[in-house]
């Protein structure tokens, strides 16, 4: 069970609103999903990303991969420093 950080697009037509879901590799996009770490909002100015920390360090130590969408909403969060060990500062968008 091969485990992936990915996005899930909700929202209506031409208004995407993603959540951030740890998830099986083999499942649909917006399919069943293991667990919610955050959501992204491209729709707002600036861009909204809220992530939970905790969640999202705790899945990457259990061997989830993000992919590359996933990972740039990742950094912007500090989620990489704060697997590390360093101070993280929440991202605000």
């Amino acid at each position: 069970m091969a485990l992936k950080i990915r996005l899930r697009r909700m929202g209506a037509k031409k208004q995407p609103f993603y959540r951030l879901v740890v998830a099986e590799e083999s499942s649909p996009r917006d399919g069943r999903f293991v667990e919610e770490i955050g959501y992204y909002n491209p729709t707002r100015q600036p861009p909204v990303v809220q992530i939970d920390q905790e969640k999202a360090v705790l899945w990457l130590r259990r061997g989830a991969q993000p992919t590359d969408t996933a990972r740039a909403l990742l950094k912007r969060a500090g989620v990489f420093q704060a697997l590390r060990g360093g101070t993280a500062q929440p991202a605000n968008g």
